[in-house]
């Protein structure tokens, strides 16, 4: 079993997954890690836990060390120098009238670079903006365009279920979401109810789908004519976690509402099943179409014979004449 805990490197975004080792740490601690731009200062989100060793890539890495008190002071500088950057760079993009939105200014920990988040809605030409902002920093610039889901990760919040979100506690990447997700699940089709706070169809909608593809496949949908053990009705209601129906039954001219597990009812007329590729019917029924096409093209060729000899008797009468 290897010892592992979750780091974040910023107030909120989504926690990484380092090696722990035998160090102590808890909750808050601040220590020294390698990323792809060299050493940075990370904070413990959760504390340690164990995990088998057969889960552990080379995307873990081991914590270094613990940050000193230099470094604390060196990250808190950091940070006022972020806020700078940030009010000095909306500035910019204010005298530009460039149409994006900043979203947050990161430098390394090293200082020899400055990343700016922004969003757009379509490609913007920033050539002139990163020339002002190479003038006024004097370090490497880099402008990264991300997409709404990515400002979400990135700012984090809470969701409607009164939980942090998904995006930036736990979920390591975006899922394809579908309004046909929330047309299976029976959900209301209102965009306040199932749109998140980065404005798309709410990531937690993908979760439960395969239980309810699978209930779809035993439940009748609604609208069905059913067999039940009062008579046959019309399901007026489906419940897909319990899996009941709710049928309507026509009794001595009365409606009768009565509620059947999905398991009590069937289709009056339920689907055929597809006939496979090695199916012998579809085999034989092939054959039989290739019959007929076969003698089809013959009866074709008959005619056109005949065709072509009419004209010829006509022509040697014609002659004779």
């Amino acid at each position: 079993m290897a010892r592992v805990v979750n780091l974040r490197f910023h107030d909120a975004g989504k926690p990484y997954r380092f090696l722990a080792g035998d160090m102590k740490l808890k909750v808050g601690d601040a220590v020294m890690v390698n990323t792809a731009l060299g050493q940075d200062i990370a904070f413990v989100v959760d504390e340690p836990f164990e995990i088998p060793d057969n889960k552990i890539d080379d995307t873990i890495l081991p914590i270094l060390r613990y940050a000193s008190d230099k470094e604390m002071v060196h990250y808190h500088e950091k940070r006022e120098r972020e806020d700078l950057a940030f009010k000095k760079c909306l500035a910019l993009i204010e005298k530009r009238e460039l149409p994006m939105t900043l979203v947050e200014a990161v430098y390394s920990f090293d200082g020899k670079k400055l990343t700016f988040y922004f969003t757009a809605d379509k490609r913007v030409d920033f050539r002139e903006l990163v020339k002002d902002l190479t003038s006024c920093f004097h370090l490497r610039i880099e402008l990264r365009q991300i997409g709404s889901r990515e400002q979400a990760k990135m700012v984090g919040g809470l969701g409607i279920c009164g939980r942090e979100l998904c995006c930036c506690s736990y979920l390591d990447q975006f899922l394809p979401v579908t309004i046909r997700m929330a047309k299976d699940q029976g959900l209301s089709l209102n965009p306040t109810k199932l749109t998140g706070t980065c404005g798309r169809l709410m990531c937690c909608l993908s979760y439960e789908q395969a239980a309810y593809e699978d209930a779809n496949r035993r439940v009748p949908k609604v609208g069905k004519k059913v067999k039940t053990p009062e008579g046959v009705g019309v399901v007026a209601y489906a419940d897909l976690l319990k899996e009941k129906v709710t049928v309507r039954l026509e009794k001595d001219e009365e409606t009768e509402m009565m509620v059947f597990d999905a398991a009590e009812v069937s289709l009056v007329n339920p689907p055929q099943p597809q006939c496979k590729q090695d199916c012998p019917r579809k085999k034989g029924g092939a054959q039989d179409k290739k019959e007929e096409k076969s003698q089809g093209g013959k009866r074709d060729e008959k005619r056109e014979n005949k065709r072509v000899e009419k004209p010829e008797e006509t022509r040697d009468e014609s002659s004779d004449i």
